[in-house]
């Protein structure tokens, strides 16, 4: 790997790719490490109508990715924390560009955040909506390695991305581990059925308030 110089860079220079690329797996460290700092301070304000957590959280949101896009990915700290994390593991290299494209969508999603909840101190439909669209892009960078911004990546740049996480930017055929018979999705069918049926006949039972044990183990005497 060639050592950048440079301060203001952004992604590596890996010897065999042909453009910067970055660290699938820190990125995804770091995207649940900011999802459950997120959803924390959501469950604060739709439980406790508590709005402190989530004006820092959004603070945090707003600096990491300026300095991601501004400065340099080596230089945000959420990343800095993700690749400590996975740093016994093996680097799965992505394409710089289409995760720079990706966060300054966060950039500006952050943005909106700071000046509607921290700055103007209001809420509304608008701050609800870009709360929830940061959620679902984290839970899919975190859970499965699927970056939606970077999915919108080609309609604004020419150039195809190269390097995707998961090799998504190649055309593959799918290895026999990798495919879906009717019969699991059947079972993924039932499944929801089940659920559902659950919620029906179960619904008025798991309603009731929880007792203490020692008290239900002492009625039994």
């Amino acid at each position: 790997m060639k050592k950048g110089s440079k301060i203001i860079q952004f992604g590596e220079e890996v010897e065999g790719y042909a453009i910067p690329v970055l660290n699938e797996r820190e990125i995804r460290a770091a995207a649940g490490i900011l999802f459950l700092i997120l959803f924390i301070a959501l469950m604060l304000i739709l439980f406790e109508r508590n709005f402190l957590m989530v004006k820092y959280v959004i603070i945090v949101f707003l600096t990491d990715f300026a300095i991601r896009v501004f400065v340099s990915p080596r230089f945000s700290p959420v990343l800095i924390i993700g690749r400590l994390i996975v740093c016994r593991q093996a680097p799965e290299y992505v394409g710089a560009p289409q995760k720079k494209f990706a966060w300054k969508i966060g950039l500006t999603l952050s943005s909106l955040m700071f000046i509607l909840l921290d700055i103007l101190n209001s809420y509304s439909i608008f701050t609800g909506v870009t709360c929830f669209v940061c959620l679902l892009f984290l839970f899919f960078e975190s859970a499965f390695g699927i970056c939606l911004a970077c999915l919108f990546y080609g309609l604004f740049h020419k150039v195809e991305s190269l390097y995707c996480a998961g090799e998504t930017c190649e055309v593959t055929k799918k290895q026999a581990i990798q495919k879906i018979s009717w019969g699991q999705l059947l079972i993924v069918l039932v499944a929801i059925v089940f659920v559902l049926l659950a919620i029906v006949f179960l619904n008025d039972h798991f309603s009731v308030a929880p007792r203490n044990l020692k008290e239900i183990v002492g009625s039994l005497y």
